[in-house]
């Protein structure tokens, strides 16, 4: 017997199947399509998008009669009053069709939250039921508190950007770059030519904020100075890595909580999570980070899968 995970995000149709022990049985994913040199999608286009992917990937896991034990889908960004967003109706007006056709549960959950869930599912279990995550990507970069709950997760929004979101700094300096949007592999991959830190960007942090509204117009103020591009994508890198840096050394040591998720698209650069990695794991702040696998750091259904099982047991 299966569990059917759905998500329909900003930038992704995916769906995802998993059986009683958590595994991925068969998954399939689609990214929305952005116009070159756009730098992302008015709603009802994502929305109308999802409705053209979501039958198809569905169908694409084959013939599902007598196997569905339930169906999840994200159905809102998060876990608070009022958050909503048109693109996840799709999921969840579809979840809960296959689910009253199958004759199983229906369940619902928060995108934010398949995030989390999909970061234990790949980084391994954060063995604490009281700890810190990062939530990086084109729509959040929040620092949360996170607690254990039987249905998902109680989610305490410690900081978050307070202008443009992290992945939104990756896709607009990758399109004004001539980069692909979404810009996050590009831009790491052109990152990778340039010698260490040759130019740098103003810090970013406000307390637990971030601030990237000011490096972004430092960035594009490089672009049109002519600095090469590989050392603008670099310093976008590093001004993310040591804003992070500075948020959570802040949090563990006024928390006294040393697990740390980090999750969403931007958590997929390797660059950023090797930094962190040294300069958090160092002896002197003690944090322990866990990172989604970079597949399971975009997004993706897996995670809304895993609270749908985790919500029968």
């Amino acid at each position: 017997m299966y569990v059917l995970g759905i998500d329909t995000s900003n930038y992704t149709t995916s769906v995802c199947l998993i059986d009683e022990a958590g595994q991925i049985v068969k998954e399939a994913r689609r990214l929305l399509q952005v116009e070159q040199g756009e730098r992302g999608l008015q709603q009802s286009a994502a929305l109308f998008q999802h409705v053209q992917h979501l039958p198809a990937l569905v169908e694409s896991l084959g013939d599902l009669s007598g196997s569905l034990r339930a169906v999840c889908a994200s159905a809102r960004p998060r876990r608070i009053e009022g958050s909503y967003m048109p693109v996840f109706t799709v999921g969840s007006g579809m979840g809960r069709a296959l689910a009253a056709t199958h004759g199983v549960p229906f369940l619902e959950t928060t995108h934010q939250e398949g995030h989390i869930a999909a970061g234990e599912g790949s980084a391994g279990v954060v063995p604490a039921d009281h700890f810190l995550a990062v939530h990086l990507s084109g729509g959040t970069t929040d620092l949360l508190e996170i607690k254990r709950l039987a249905d998902g997760y109680e989610i305490a929004e410690l900081g978050t950007s307070i202008d443009l979101h992290a992945g939104q700094l990756v896709d607009r300096v990758g399109v004004a770059l001539g980069l692909p949007f979404p810009a996050g592999q590009h831009l790491e991959r052109l990152a990778r030519e340039s010698a260490e830190e040759q130019v740098t960007l103003p810090s970013p942090v406000d307390g637990y904020n971030l601030s990237l509204a000011g490096p972004e117009s430092a960035a594009m103020r490089l672009i049109a100075a002519g600095t090469k591009p590989a050392d603008v994508a670099r310093a976008v890198e590093g001004c993310i890595a040591k804003g992070l840096e500075k948020v959570l050394r802040k949090a563990v040591e006024e928390k006294g909580v040393k697990a740390v998720l980090i999750v969403g698209g931007v958590a997929a650069n390797l660059y950023i999570r090797e930094r962190l990695i040294k300069r958090l794991e160092h002896r002197a702040v003690g944090a322990k980070l866990y990172f989604a696998l970079p597949n399971y750091s975009t997004d993706n259904a897996f995670g809304v899968a895993r609270l749908g099982l985790q919500h029968l047991s």
